[in-house]
């Protein structure tokens, strides 16, 4: 469970760490700004939208710092350009080798109940 009052510290040091007053970081991440003061306040815990909106926008927020502190602020760069979240890595990729897709059929569904089928 996240602690409320962490939580709103650590959104604190985000919106310090950018420059946004509690207006703008709702502008940012384009949610209501009574929301913000909401979760502030602590009357209101974040939703997993809002939060999934925050680790969205700002890149360099982890989201297991934002909800349990654990991690680093702001995320720290690799050498390859990528974040250092081993959550989202890219796979590695073992052919180089691509296959060509070819779309075979396109189904179009009407509000009536009928449909179309249009075959290569």
């Amino acid at each position: 469970m996240v602690n409320s009052s962490e939580f709103t510290n650590r959104l604190k040091k985000v919106m310090e760490y950018h420059r946004l007053t509690a207006s703008l970081f709702a502008d940012k991440i384009a949610v209501q700004r009574s929301s913000i003061s909401h979760i502030l306040s602590g009357r209101n815990k974040p939703s997993l939208d809002f939060i999934l909106k925050v680790t969205s926008t700002f890149k360099d927020v982890d989201i297991y710092w934002l909800l349990n502190g654990k991690g680093t602020f702001p995320k720290k760069i690799i050498e390859t350009g990528t974040t250092s979240s081993p959550l989202f890595q890219e796979p590695e990729i073992a052919s180089t080798q691509q296959t060509e897709k070819k779309i075979q059929r396109i189904v179009v569904f009407y509000s009536d109940g009928t449909f179309d089928e249009y075959k290569k």
